[in-house]
């Protein structure tokens, strides 16, 4: 964030990556949505953003223009244009965002702000990581693969916009660290200590049941290996927490939900302010004093 006046800053962000799914129209969509998250994440409203693309020669640039029309509509669902762009030959097909929106400074939200008393929310449910490797393993069932879709594909920006008006403490978006690895970050930002319920986080369909078949990511294991070292800031995970539960939340979202604290006092009115518009919101823990990350079993 680059604050430009007393009334603007300027957010950037940028993420890509290979595809998640077979269909090339929603691979752009779903690449476009989770570039955008950040900016929604702190509060702000995209205005534009620039293509960055790696496409393979072998393949027909008609494939490629269908991840870009993706993306297009993704950025017309949030009243932003795609501005142009930058495209490589590589071996591997790769998509994504660099994205430009705009906050009020003083109505920014970032990960820094939780306190100790607040309560922990989500916005979306988890498991698109571990859905997606089913389906590259021909292993996913339709229906399960269509539901994450559907959740990769929602923007985050009514969840940012509703969370604002409420007067929340902080927020950020859950990618590829995984629930453990966003929450970390903000216990640190916030200097608090994050205690999740891992009863309370939401599965998206068939996800407990393809992490027990052990179809993780490689993403997931680069997380356990990261945040359960000492450089991590500090984890403690319940023995009584299923294992396969433990590998969801370290699993590596795309284009996941919001992570949201917010006072006792604001709390009902963003659980109510959600329910009035039909948008989902769980909540999954509390705020405490001290430092790093506890997952207790409920």
């Amino acid at each position: 964030m680059y604050r430009l006046n007393d009334e603007q800053a300027i957010i950037q962000t940028v993420d890509f990556f290979p595809p998640v799914v077979d269909d090339p129209y929603v691979y752009g969509a779903v690449a476009a949505a989770n570039s955008m998250s950040d900016v929604f994440a702190m509060g702000g409203e995209v205005l534009f953003a620039l293509n960055i693309a790696a496409w393979p020669e072998n393949l027909p640039l008609d494939i490629l223009s269908s991840v870009f029309e993706g993306g297009a509509d993704k950025l017309g669902e949030a009243n932003a244009v795609i501005a142009g762009g930058h495209t490589v030959t590589d071996d591997e097909p790769k998509y994504g965002l660099v994205v430009t929106g705009t906050v009020h400074p003083e109505r920014a939200i970032t990960k820094s702000g939780a306190k100790p008393g607040d309560r922990i929310f989500i916005t979306k449910p988890i498991g698109t990581g571990v859905i997606t490797t089913a389906n590259k393993q021909s292993a996913c069932d339709p229906s399960d693969l269509n539901a994450a879709i559907d959740s990769m594909m929602k923007l985050n920006m009514q969840a940012a916009r509703l969370s604002q008006s409420t007067g929340i403490n902080s927020c950020t978006d859950i990618t590829g660290y995984g629930v453990i690895g966003h929450a970390m970050e903000m216990a640190q930002k916030s200097d608090v200590q994050i205690v999740l319920d891992a009863s309370a986080i939401p599965l998206l369909p068939g996800a407990e049941r393809y992490a027990g078949e052990g179809r993780l990511p490689g993403g997931a294991e680069r997380n356990r290996e990261f945040y359960s070292s000492d450089a991590s800031g500090g984890l403690e995970i319940d023995g009584q927490v299923p294992k396969v539960i433990v590998d969801l939340l370290f699993d590596p979202e795309t284009s996941g939900g919001l992570l949201i604290t917010a006072s006792d006092m604001r709390a009902e009115a963003l659980r109510t302010a959600f329910m009035a518009t039909g948008s989902p919101i769980w909540e999954i823990g509390r705020v405490a004093a001290g430092g790093g990350l506890k997952i207790r079993s409920g």
